[in-house]
Parts: C-alpha cells; sequence; structure tokens
C-alpha cells in the first residue's frame, strides 16, 4: 500500500511537469507573434494550432487530471482511513498495553504489600507498641529484629512453610499488659495467634474480626472484659477465652462462628443467659467447657454428640431429659457439677458406652444410683457426691474394672458403713467425707483395699480406735471423727504416706517414735486431741526423703480430681496458719486439680526460703501441726532438720524449757508456739527468718530483752508477743514491729513504747532517759497533756477572735444587738410595773 502512494504521487508530478511545459510553449508562441509585426499567416495558423493543441492537451490533461485527482482523493480517502484505522488500533494496543502493564504494576503492588517485608512491618509496629505499654519486665519480643532480620527466625513468630508469609504470632506468657494491638488484621496470612497468661485488659478489638484466616485464638488467663462479640471468625477451629472477665450472653458468636469451631473454651468468666439454644449449628464441635461462669436456664440437650462437656459452676436447672443421651453418644467426659439439677439420673446415661469420666457433684439429684452405670467399662471416674442419693450402691459397679475415683461424698449415708466398699479392689481414691457414718473403720474392711493410696472419711462419726492394719497409702484423712485410744506403730510401716490428717478426734497417749519412719510424710496433722507424752526426736525425721515417691506419682497418669478435693485443699492450704492461704483466696476445681497435681509430683508452686540462700526458690513445703494438745518437755534441738517445714504450730500445750535456736535455720511462713510455758530469752535467731509472715509467742514465760532484731522481719502480717510479762526493752518507733496494734503487747509492764497509750494499766508509761541517765519521765504524760490543752485553748481563742473581730459574721451582729435591746427593754418594762401599766 505505502508503494502504490509512491507510484500515485510520482505520476501527480509528472502531469504538472507537462502541463509546465506546454504553458511555456504558449508563452513563447505569443511572445513571437507580438516581436516579427504581423508576421505570416502560416506562421500564425501554425502558432494557432499550436495553441490549439495546447488548449486541447489542456483540455485532456484537465480531464485526465480530475480523473487522476478523483482516484488520489479516493486513494488517500483509502490510504487515510487505512492510516486512521491503523492509527486507532495503534492507540488501542498500546492502551492495552498500558492497562496491562497498570494491573500488573498493580497485581505487583498488591503481591508486595502481602509480603514477608510488610508482615516484618508489622510485626515492628507490634513491638513498639508492646514497648510503650510494658517498659518493664518485658518478653522476648523485645529481641525482634536484633539477632535476625527474618521475622520467621524470631522467637514466637511462625511462617508458611516456603517461609513467604508469616501464620502464627505466639506471645504466650510474655508480661504483656495494657489492650490488645490493634492491627493483627494486617498479617492478612495469620491463622494462629495466641496471647494467654498476660495481663491484657478492656475489650477484644474489632480488628480480630477481620483476621478472616484465623483458625487458632487463645486469650486465656488475662483479664480481657466487656461482651464478647467475634461474629466473623468462620474459619476458627479452637477458642480459648478462660479465665478472664468477659461478661453478657453469648448470643454474638455462636452460631455464628461455628463453621468449622471444634473446641471452644469458656470458663472461669461471667458470661450470663441461657445456653439451651446456641449450639444446635455447631455440628462440628468435640469440645465445649461453659464451666465457672453464670449460666442460668435448661441444660442443651445435644451435648452427647461432643467429646466432652463442662456447665459446671453455674445456675443451670431443671431436670436432665433421658432424651439428651442419644443412642449414638460419643462423650468421654460429662461435667455438670455445681449446679441446680435435680430429679434422678437417666438410665439413658448407659448408651454412652465411651463415658470416662462422670461428674454429677454438687447437684440436687434424688432417687437411686442407676445400676446401668455398671455396663460402662469405660468409666475411671464417677462423683456423685453432694446429692440425695439413696444409700444403696449397686454391686454392679463392681464391674468397673477401670474405676479408680469413687467421690460419695455428703450424701448424708447413715449408719454403718456399707460392706461393698470393701470389695472396691480397683480403686485408688475413695471419698466419703461429710456424711453421718458410725461405728468402727474396721466393719466394711475398707482399711484394706490393696491398690488404694488416698483415703478420705473425713467429717464423719465413726468411733473406736485406728485400725493396726492400714494400707500403703499416700493420703489418708480420718480428720473430724470421734476415734479414741493411741496412735498405732504400724503407721510408721507407711513409707509412701505423703499426708495424715487425725486432727480434730479424742486420741491419746503418745506420738509412736516409729512415725519417724514416714520418710515422706511432709503434711502431719494431729491438732485438737488429747495426746501426751513429749515431742519425739523421731518425729523430726518425717519427710526427710519424699523423692521416691515424688517420682513413682509423675510415673502414674494423674488421678481424677472432683470438688470435694477443694474443700480438703481449702482445709489443708488455706488455714489461719498456712502459707498456701497468702497465695490463692479463690478455689476452683481446676485450681485444686493443679495444685494436687503438683503436691503429689513434688512440684513447688510457692517460693520458698533456702537456707544458705538469699534466693527463694519453688520447692514442696510441708506443715507439723500439734496444737491443742496436752504434750509436755522440751522441743528437741533437732527439730532444726526439719528444713521441708514451713508451718510449725505447737499452740496450747504445755511445752516448757528454751525455745531451741535452731529453729531459726527453718524455712518457717508460720511459727506458733502460744499458750505453753516456754521460758528463757526469746532466741534472737528468729530474726534471720525472713520468710515468715506469722510468729504468735503468745501466753508464754519468755523473759530477757525483747529482741529487736525482729524489726528486720519485713513480710510478718501477724505478730503476738502479748502476755510475757518477764520481757522488757522497748519497743521500736519505726519498722514492721511499729504497725502492729497494742493488742499484740499487751500484759508486758516491762516493756516501754512511744507508740501507745496502754490501755492495760499493769503496764506502765515509757519513761525517758536524760542525757545524764536520770529518769526524767515521771508524770510527762499528764504535763504533756496539759500542754496540749492550753495550746488549743490559746490557739482557738485567738482564731475566734480574728473571726468575729475581722469578719463580723451576721449571725454575731444579730446576737450583740438582740442582748443590747434586751438591756434596754429590760429596765422598761420594769418600771412600766411599778407605774402601773403606764403605756409609753
Amino acid at each position: 500500500m505505502w508503494q502504490r502512494g509512491a507510484y500515485d504521487r510520482q505520476m501527480l508530478g509528472y502531469s504538472r511537469e507537462r502541463l509546465r511545459r506546454a504553458r511555456v510553449k504558449a508563452q513563447e508562441a505569443t511572445g513571437a507573434t507580438h516581436a516579427s509585426g504581423g508576421a505570416g499567416q502560416k506562421k500564425r495558423t501554425l502558432t494557432t494550432l499550436d495553441l490549439h493543441e495546447t488548449r486541447s492537451y489542456k483540455l485532456k490533461f484537465s480531464d485526465r487530471n480530475k480523473k487522476n485527482k478523483t482516484m488520489l482523493e479516493d486513494k488517500a480517502n483509502s490510504w487515510c482511513s487505512t492510516v486512521i484505522l491503523r492509527v486507532l488500533l495503534l492507540i488501542t494496543g498500546y492502551g492495552l498495553l498500558i492497562l496491562n502493564l497498570f494491573f500488573g504494576f498493580a497485581a505487583v503492588i498488591t503481591v508486595s504489600g502481602n509480603s514477608l517485608n510488610t508482615d516484618k512491618g508489622i510485626l515492628l509496629n507490634l513491638k513498639s507498641f508492646l514497648e510503650k505499654q510494658n517498659r518493664v519486665n518485658r518478653g522476648r519480643y523485645s529481641e525482634w529484629n536484633l539477632r535476625s532480620s527474618n521475622p520467621c527466625e524470631w522467637h514466637g513468630i511462625f511462617c508458611s512453610p516456603d517461609m513467604e508469609r508469616v501464620t502464627g504470632v505466639d506471645l504466650s506468657d510474655s508480661k504483656i499488659s495494657g489492650e490488645m494491638f490493634n492491627n493483627f488484621s494486617a498479617l492478612t496470612q495469620l491463622q494462629h495467634l495466641d496471647l494467654s497468661r498476660n495481663t491484657l485488659k478492656g475489650a477484644i478489638p474489632d480488628d480480630i474480626n477481620r483476621c478472616h484466616n484465623l483458625v487458632y485464638l487463645n486469650l486465656s488467663h488475662n483479664i480481657l472484659g466487656a461482651e464478647l462479640k467475634l461474629t466473623e471468625l468462620t474459619n476458627l477451629q479452637k477458642l480459648d477465652l478462660s479465665t478472664n472477665r468477659f461478661h453478657g450472653e453469648i448470643n454474638f458468636c455462636f452460631p455464628a462462628i461455628c463453621n468449622r469451631l471444634v473446641v471452644a473454651n469458656l470458663s472461669m468468666n461471667d458470661f450470663s443467659g441461657r445456653i439451651d439454644k446456641f449450639f444446635d449449628g455447631c455440628l462440628n464441635l468435640h469440645y465445649l467447657d461453659l464451666s465457672s461462669n453464670k449460666f442460668t436456664g435448661n441444660i442443651w440437650t445435644g451435648f452427647s454428640r461432643l467429646v466432652e462437656f463442662s456447665v459446671s459452676g453455674n445456675f443451670v436447672t431443671g431436670p436432665v431429659p433421658a432424651s439428651s443421651f442419644s443412642e449414638n453418644c460419643t462423650l468421654k467426659g460429662l461435667d455438670l457439677s455445681v449446679n441446680k439439677f435435680r430429679g434422678e439420673l437417666p438410665r439413658e446415661i448407659s448408651n454412652c458406652q465411651n463415658l470416662v469420666i462422670l461428674n454429677l457433684w454438687g447437684n440436687k439429684f434424688t432417687g437411686s444410683i442407676p445400676s446401668e452405670l455398671g455396663s460402662i467399662s469405660t468409666l475411671e471416674g464417677l462423683l456423685l457426691g453432694d446429692n440425695y442419693f439413696s444409700k444403696v450402691i449397686p454391686e454392679s459397679l463392681l464391674n468397673l474394672s477401670n474405676l479408680a475415683v469413687l467421690d460419695l461424698s455428703l450424701n448424708n449415708f447413715g449408719g454403718q458403713m456399707q460392706k461393698v466398699f470393701g470389695r472396691f479392689k480397683q480403686l485408688k481414691y475413695l471419698v466419703l467425707q461429710g456424711n453421718s457414718y458410725t461405728d468402727g473403720l474396721s466393719s466394711s474392711g475398707i482399711h484394706k483395699l490393696t491398690n488404694i493410696s488416698r483415703l478420705d472419711l473425713s467429717y464423719n462419726n465413726f468411733s473406736g480406735p485406728l485400725p493396726p492394719e492400714i494400707s500403703q497409702m499416700v493420703a489418708l484423712d480420718l480428720s473430724f471423727n470421734r476415734l479414741v485410744g493411741s496412735i498405732p506403730p504400724s503407721i510408721g510401716n507407711l513409707r509412701s504416706l505423703l499426708w495424715l490428717m487425725l486432727a480434730n478426734n479424742s486420741l491419746t497417749g503418745e506420738i509412736p517414735g516409729e512415725l519417724g519412719n514416714c520418710r515422706s510424710l511432709l503434711w502431719l496433722n494431729l491438732a485438737n486431741n488429747q495426746l501426751s507424752g513429749r515431742f519425739p526426736h523421731e518425729l523430726t525425721n518425717i519427710g526427710r526423703n519424699p523423692t521416691p515417691t515424688f517420682e513413682s506419682n509423675r510415673q502414674s497418669n494423674p488421678m481424677v480430681t472432683s470438688p470435694s478435693d477443694c474443700l480438703v485443699t481449702k482445709r489443708l492450704l488455706t488455714i489461719d496458719y498456712s502459707p498456701f492461704g497468702f497465695i490463692y483466696t479463690i478455689f476452683t476445681r481446676k485450681i485444686c486439680k493443679n495444685i494436687w497435681d503438683q503436691l503429689l509430683q513434688g512440684h513447688g508452686f510457692f517460693q520458698v526460703c533456702v537456707k544458705g540462700s538469699p534466693v527463694r526458690k519453688y520447692r514442696v513445703s510441708g506443715y507439723l501441726q500439734l496444737s491443742g494438745n496436752l504434750f509436755s518437755g522440751e522441743v528437741p534441738s533437732g527439730v532444726g532438720k526439719m528444713q521441708h517445714l514451713s508451718v510449725l504450730h505447737l499452740g496450747y500445750n504445755h511445752f516448757n524449757g528454751k525455745l531451741p535456736s535452731e529453729i531459726g535455720s527453718l524455712p518457717l511462713v508460720v511459727l506458733n508456739i502460744s499458750r505453753n510455758k516456754f521460758s528463757g530469752e526469746i532466741p534472737t535467731e528468729i530474726g534471720n527468718l525472713k520468710c515468715l509472715q506469722n510468729l504468735d509467742l503468745s501466753h508464754n514465760e519468755f523473759s530477757g530483752t525483747f529482741p529487736g532484731n525482729l524489726n528486720s522481719l519485713n513480710e510478718l502480717s501477724k505478730f503476738n508477743i502479748s502476755f510475757n510479762p518477764q520481757i522488757a526493752g522497748k519497743i521500736p518507733d519505726f519498722g514492721q514491729l511499729a504497725t502492729f496494734e497494742e493488742e499484740s503487747y499487751l500484759g508486758n509492764p516491762l516493756l516501754q513504747s512511744r507508740v501507745f497509750r496502754w490501755k492495760d494499766p499493769t503496764v506502765p508509761a515509757l519513761k525517758l532517759e536524760d542525757e545524764n541517765g536520770s529518769k526524767s519521765g515521771e508524770g510527762l504524760w499528764w504535763k504533756a497533756l496539759l500542754m496540749e490543752y492550753g495550746c488549743g485553748m490559746t490557739l482557738g481563742m485567738v482564731m475566734l477572735y480574728f473571726c468575729v473581730r475581722k469578719a463580723q459574721p451576721k449571725w454575731v451582729v444579730n446576737k450583740v444587738e438582740a442582748m443590747h435591746r434586751f438591756k434596754v427593754v429590760r429596765p422598761l418594762k420594769k418600771n412600766v410595773s411599778i407605774g402601773g401599766g403606764r403605756n409609753f
């Protein structure tokens, strides 16, 4: 096409050249005619002919030119159309190219916006946010970007298999406080978020709802609150919000996030409302824990398709419908404890043939225990305490070969103990506390169960002596009964015994020396009996080597715990003299389970002082309680070897003599030797008990100088040295001892204090000495009192004068004017009276 255009231009140029030559010839001919002045006819004719020829040629050329012009215009039009079309196509092509480049660039921008570098920037923002909120005691997130610039190598950060994106953030137990970070959604591939075991507060930010890929969310063990509104996490599979302060109903979340949810733990919050309608759509849900909240209404009847379900510690009421236990029941754990369920336990519960733990403790179930329970061969824990079940124990339960824990406490069983209990050879833990059993312990043969490791028969009415034969046990609780007689020496054969409670009975006689053979015995309570005799020196050997027992317990599977354990734990660990009471004030079953697991396995859960070390360490420590008996004599110096003790309570006995100084080497938190006859000076070594929180030396016969180094016991919260009349000295004006009330020092006439004005008339005021040593404190107190009143009166009168003189309050002016009127009117009235009622 471009060649045809060149040809057309060439032909057009050639035609124009011929026309130009014709015009030149015509001009030349015309010029010759004028020059010749009348040339011949022949020449004219020739010229005319030439002109005609030229005109004819011009006409022909004009016609041809028109044709060529038309043809060229057509060709030009065609060519222009072609060119325009090609230009349009070219422009379109470039436009598409530009669009492709634009979108490609945008795609590159998008890809680069969702890259590992972008995730790194978000994580560095998170680090900065956390460091601003936590200026001290920071977690390992403060190390991010210091040793490595690759986020995938940072502590607590997880990446995709190709290491291109951040998919997980684990900041659990990282000492984080304050509110939650509000931009986790910028990590667009985030699937795993764990912020548990911190002190996060406030509400969960709405930003979390935009983490659409989130599969795992753990915010447990914080102080987060407000209502729960997680409505858009449709990919979530595991949700743990336990141990927080969330409140309100849960209808905002369920069934909105039920699509793929497998595990939901909402325990230990303040949730309220009903639970019977919100989980029907959670078809993939296997584990649901709603315990320790404030839920009300009836139970959700679809729980049998779960694996584990707990609604313990709520206010759910009504009967448990038989239809709840479907034929295809998949339950392994069912915990309905501590609610308000009533009625009989449905026999259809036997449909749950995979059930391992059944906990119905603390309700109002009535009727008989279903014998059908004996068909659930997998059952390991049966907790039916604190209900109103009938006393008949189905013998079918003997068929439960895996049954390890049986709790029938607080069911008002009376009379003799059922003999069927002596045939539970498989049991490891039997709890019958809080019933009304009578007669002796030997009638049922329960004390001979070979596999039993923990037996709790406390708070009953058992009588008679302790049986001489007791199987090997780890814990034996026979306290709060009516047992009589002496402690059998055979108890010394229980080498694995960790805990022996015989308190609050009527036992007599001496403590057998054989008890010192119990090298694992850490917790011994013999309080409030009628035991007598001396403190046997063999007793200082108890608890010297509990390690073999702890190792054995660590190898065995942990036992199922019940709410009864909390009752025992409160009695064991939160008594007035126990160090554990300073740690746990609210006991839940989970806390109790955690405590028992740690105790039985030898793991300390609070720090104790260690001899010869300024650093406190986590160690298991026990107690020795001999209070409220008739013990006498001196306490042996070997007591200093009992390095496992945190509590030593010898009060309300007849111990005498000096208190051994070796007692100052123990890691004691509580020392109570009140109401005895200890004499001599108070050992200054007691001032070395830096962990001491409770010290009671009252009602003894101590003498000598008051030990001032006791003022260095900075953790002391209870102190009593009253009624030791031979103690002399001064009570410190400042420090820890100055923080206690005068009741801590009463009955000590030789003690002097600047702080107290003694109410006790036998306690004199402090007598000060001047620089010469003469006593100038005689009557100082009443002189100071007179000076105080005198200064106060003077100051008050001066202030009153200025107030009246300067301010002149209205009420004073009115009062003065009234007095003046009274003085004027009174004599006038008198004159009127004399003058016969004369009017003025």
